[in-house]
């Protein structure tokens, strides 16, 4: 019998806080050019790269994995390929279609699994699952390896659910993602140095292919959840030391504001607005009234803003008291307005993540907003995993009532075997099992140590 989400219905009313409207938005914050895909890393990359893992903590003291979370992770390891990938695994009676996929690796389902297994507290290094990562990481690098050098295609396999439903672009943003966080984690330096060269192609195809408005061609059924992917990928890129532009970060960053700003309701005449409606430019008519590219489900373009907003948090705190001390300390005039400018423009985007974390908030007791679609489906999970991701940095009693109405929705719905399954749209096990996990390990989401210092209480 089938199985649904019992969705969050708080016991009490939270708040909501809401920040002023945001007076200054712009496309692009910085004027360096995007990075070329034919320069490479230098030889300095490995110290670089150490540094900025080592600067990856946890915003809270994560808990022990529970029996569900051990159950979903073996299903995962027992279900992955011979060569090292996942395929997407069964699919719902009423989704099958080209079963020749279901056990045909492919980037995103093996990007998604193998993330769930990181979370778990395995590395490529050390860890119970240390072997499948590593065999799930060289298969990913081994596929950005054999693509080509202009496209923003990273594999030859096309036609998974996951790509049907979020976009052709899916396995490019989720490779940036996973192999971000594996950069400076590989057991010896020749794997660090292929996962590294892997990461850089990816990135320089996301900066030769990202529009202005941060937005890529290439449209799924919900490709917003998509486009989040690739602003976490990203900014998590930048987090463990990897060179990404402040143009791609910009962009990505502005791209997720605009979309939230669009998704508030219209004013009334006469009434101040945080942003002109001019100013909207193409990522305001692809996401009219907050819900275009998100197949008309609020859920999908909320938690996807939210997501991007709080990664492009996280990076910039990394990068604020140096900015601070340039802007007061620096002789050079021009660098010092500069240097305000750019903590001006990162105030306003704490400012709108704020904003767009309360606005999620303020919905989590309405079950029609938490159901999504209307069922289960991969979609709701990844949407779940973004909310996860930005609400265990905030903390307080917000996490904690989520977490643990979260927890026992996700293990009601589990299957018996371990895995997870969806009952639309994204159906296949390999991606409901991850996504579903990844929520449940939220609290061990990677974020800079500057991101814990400032959460200050936020322990359980």
């Amino acid at each position: 019998m089938r199985r649904q989400l019992r969705f969050l219905v708080f016991l009490a009313p939270l708040a909501c806080l809401v920040a002023p409207g945001v007076t200054r938005l712009e496309f692009v914050r910085a004027a360096d050019e995007p990075r070329r895909q034919d320069q490479t890393p230098d030889d300095t990359s490995k110290s670089r790269v150490d540094q900025g893992s080592k600067a990856w903590t946890t915003a809270i003291e994560a808990k022990p994995l529970s029996r569900n979370v051990k159950k979903g992770l073996d299903w995962l390891v027992e279900h992955q390929l011979a060569g090292g990938g996942w395929g997407q695994g069964e699919e719902s009676a009423q989704m099958r279609g080209n079963e020749s996929l279901r056990d045909r690796p492919n980037v995103a389902d093996t990007c998604i699994a193998v993330l769930a297994l990181i979370r778990s507290g395995s590395t490529p290094c050390e860890g119970l699952y240390r072997d499948a990562i590593i065999k799930g990481v060289r298969y990913v690098r081994l596929q950005v390896e054999e693509s080509d050098s202009q496209s923003i295609a990273v594999t030859r396999v096309q036609g998974t659910r996951v790509q049907q439903k979020l976009g052709p672009n899916i396995d490019t943003f989720l490779a940036s993602m996973l192999l971000a966080e594996v950069k400076g984690r590989m057991p010896d330096l020749a794997s660090e140095k292929s996962t590294d060269f892997a990461l850089h192609k990816v990135l320089g195809k996301i900066e030769r292919h990202q529009k202005q408005d941060g937005t890529f061609d290439g449209q799924g059924w919900a490709p917003v959840l998509a486009q989040a992917m690739c602003g976490k990928g990203i900014n998590r890129a930048r987090q463990a030391g990897a060179r990404v532009s402040d143009r791609a970060l910009a962009r990505a960053e502005n791209g997720a504001m605009l979309a939230f700003q669009a998704s508030k309701p219209t004013p009334a005449a006469g009434t101040r607005t945080g942003i002109a409606t001019g100013r909207l430019g193409a990522m305001g008519g692809m996401m009219a009234g907050g819900m275009g590219g998100s197949a008309g489900v609020e859920l999908y373009s909320r938690a996807a803003s939210v997501g991007v907003l709080q990664d492009s948090v996280n990076t910039n705190k990394v990068v604020a008291e140096g900015l601070r001390h340039r802007a007061a300390n620096s002789k050079d005039t021009k660098e010092r307005a500069w240097a305000k400018e750019k903590l001006a423009q990162i105030a306003d985007a704490e400012q709108v993540q704020r904003e767009a974390q309360a606005a999620v908030v303020s919905r989590l007791g309405d079950r029609q907003f938490m159901a999504g679609f209307g069922s289960n489906g991969g979609e709701e999970f990844l949407s779940y995993m973004n909310i996860a991701e930005s609400l265990v940095i905030k903390g307080g009693d917000e996490w904690k009532r989520w977490d643990a109405e979260m927890t026992e929705n996700l293990n009601r719905v589990q299957n018996d075997d371990g895995s997870w399954s969806g009952h639309h749209c994204i159906t296949g096990r390999t991606f409901c099992t991850s996504t579903a996990l990844l929520v449940l390990l939220a609290d061990r989401t990677p974020v800079p140590v500057e991101v814990k210092a400032e959460a200050g209480t936020t322990t359980r």
